[in-house]
């Protein structure tokens, strides 16, 4: 074969590997709730949220429904019902989004909760 007729061969080889790499790394796993009776696939968390790992399904009795608002027991927080950081859950459980880290560990970026019994 000359240069000249392995030179297509040559781009389509590459484009090949080009492909096989992207595809390799496969897709970026989403930061999703686990799921539940009302959502039996999950549901993804919002990225403003959790940035990709913030956000957990709450344990019973973590979070408390309380006139003053939503207690976080494990730190003491109270989350106003009004904050803009508390977001209708679409499974109708609790979820807890907050820092894990640094000076805002466990502070509450975001809420998911529950239609509330007030």
């Amino acid at each position: 074969m000359s240069a000249a007729s392995t030179q297509p061969v040559t781009r389509v080889l590459r484009a090949v590997l080009a492909a096989a790499a992207v595809l390799s790394v496969g897709p970026v796993a989403a930061h999703d709730a686990p799921p539940s009776a009302s959502q039996p696939l999950g549901w993804r968390y919002p990225f403003s949220c959790c940035a990709g790992y913030d956000c957990r399904a709450a344990t019973k009795g973590e979070i408390l429904e309380r006139p003053e608002g939503y207690v976080i027991t494990d730190t003491g927080e109270v989350v106003p019902m009004t904050d803009r950081r508390v977001k209708d859950s679409p499974d109708g459980q609790y979820h807890w989004c907050a820092h894990r880290a640094g000076l805002d560990a466990g502070r509450t970026i975001c809420l998911f909760v529950p239609p509330h019994s007030f």
